[in-house]
């Protein structure tokens, strides 16, 4: 599947300000399941871009600027090829009493940050849902289940999508209080209560490709970016989990970073210097359009 990616962050000023520099994870790391043919990036006012790694292996560009405005324009097209995802087959069934995977011991040495959880649980109310969740389900219908599923069920069934412009993400809390939450708050949620089982987790952002066969399940926008999550299972590798459109190993994600913690895998941060009040406003946009069979022969190239 050959996709055309144009994604658009524009932010307006009231008046001219100065740009400090700014981190922008666009562009995704080849590998077997994402193949990058093209890549562009453009930003007004100009800016010197450099490469670099994050930790996590993500590609990052950092962008310095010499000259004030009063509008900064970050645009990044993409033409990548999607491969199928990984199946998960090896993730615990749920009528062990053990729910935690079996890591070897040099995977857990690796996977350790991804294991901790993140964010506190006082009063227990995420524990307490986590046991609620996993107790229904194991007197209900489907017992042969597993509890990455339920989790993943419950969220897709119980809460309810919500488009959140503000940055950051809610707190575990804060989404089971509202039952509520965008893609970001919903997927951290679920990473942290499966990290409370004794599995891997990392947060993932990208984009959703709104092609489904089952459209009915889609709730997120495709023209905004998107969130979910990966687990590492014992055989299986890091598999895709997305508690906002109950989507497991799905190719119509589309990766483009991930982390520990969502903040660490914003696709663009930075700062400004300017008075108070000088941000007007935000503008993300993002347009994906499905390629012919026969789409552009593979010829990477650096942005």
């Amino acid at each position: 599947m050959d996709l055309s990616i144009r994604h658009v962050t524009t932010y307006h000023y009231g008046c001219p300000v100065e740009f400090g520099p700014h981190r922008l994870i666009l562009r995704p790391r080849d590998s077997f399941d994402l193949r990058i043919l093209d890549t562009r990036l453009d930003i007004q006012p100009i800016a010197q871009v450099e490469w670099i790694h994050d930790v996590y292996g993500n590609p990052v560009a950092i962008a310095t600027f010499q000259e004030p405005g009063d509008k900064l324009e970050i645009v990044s097209e993409l033409t990548l090829r999607r491969y199928g995802s990984t199946f998960p087959r090896n993730h615990a069934s749920a009528r062990s009493a053990q729910f935690a995977p079996r890591y070897s011991d040099g995977e857990r040495i690796v996977l350790q940050p991804f294991l901790a959880p993140a964010s506190g649980d006082d009063g227990s109310l995420l524990a307490d849902w986590i046991h609620q969740v996993l107790a229904e389900d194991l007197v209900g219908a489907e017992l042969g289940t597993d509890p990455i599923s339920r989790l993943l069920n419950a969220i897709h069934a119980g809460f309810a999508y919500a488009v959140r412009y503000e940055e950051g993400v809610q707190a575990p809390a804060l989404t089971l209080s509202l039952r509520s939450g965008s893609c970001r708050d919903l997927a951290w949620l679920f990473i942290e209560a499966v990290r409370r089982l004794g599995y891997a987790a990392r947060f993932v952002t990208g984009y959703l490709h709104g092609d489904l066969s089952s459209p009915d399940t889609m709730r997120a926008p495709v023209s905004l970016t998107h969130a979910w999550a990966e687990i590492f299972i014992p055989e299986d590798g890091w598999v895709e989990f997305d508690p906002t459109n109950a989507l497991v190993a799905d190719p119509h994600l589309i990766r483009v970073a991930m982390a520990r913690v969502p903040w660490e895998a914003s696709p663009v941060s930075g700062s400004f210097v300017g008075p108070a009040g000088a941000l007007g406003g935000l503008f993300v946009g993002v347009d994906i359009v499905g390629l012919p069979d026969d789409g552009p022969a593979e010829h990477p190239r650096a942005a």
